[in-house]
């Protein structure tokens, strides 16, 4: 029984470093067994059981990726260009038709403070298809475009997943 997924997109790597410490936050209430860490895709479904959906991409553009973000971080060396981010995967989910909780993180360069929010875009579109929010959406800070994150941001990330899980258990 999953009773928790998170949904991630990465280009390079960051972003589902990020998923993964939420999921270990998560797992430190819910066991590790309860917890599920996906890349997004048309093979990614919901559990009849689950409880709590957590989305995270990169901030593209001012918010979500999409497929032209994509291709301009493949033409700067991005080492994995997903075929589906979180904008397909949001669009192509069903509404839920119970309650789940949902929560949605970013990563987002720190220099230069570039504005916008994948995290909130994404929040807004999971709300409008019928999730309960857990959470104000959340980003975590990344040293230029590649990365790496930034210091302390993988155990602000665990302490996060930590939080969701209290909202939900």
């Amino acid at each position: 029984m999953v009773l928790a997924l998170v949904v991630y997109e990465s280009l390079w790597g960051n972003t589902e470093s990020v998923a993964r410490a939420i999921a270990d936050g998560i797992a430190s209430t819910f066991g590790d067994d309860a917890v599920t860490v996906a890349e997004a895709g048309p093979d990614v479904g919901l559990d009849p059981d689950l409880a709590l959906l957590v989305v995270g991409g990169p901030t593209h553009a001012f918010g979500m990726s999409s497929g032209a973000t994509r291709e301009s971080g493949r033409e700067r060396g991005a080492p994995h260009l997903p075929d589906w981010g979180i904008r397909e995967w949001i669009d192509a989910l069903p509404s839920p038709g119970r309650a789940v909780r949902v929560a949605a993180f970013d990563t987002r360069t720190v220099s230069p403070r570039l504005p916008g929010s994948a995290a909130k875009k994404a929040l807004k579109r999971l709300v409008a298809r019928g999730f309960e929010p857990a959470a104000k959406a959340r980003t975590f800070g990344v040293h230029g475009y590649e990365g790496p994150l930034a210091d302390g941001e993988l155990d602000s990330a665990r302490a996060w997943g930590t939080e969701l899980a209290a909202v939900v258990r």
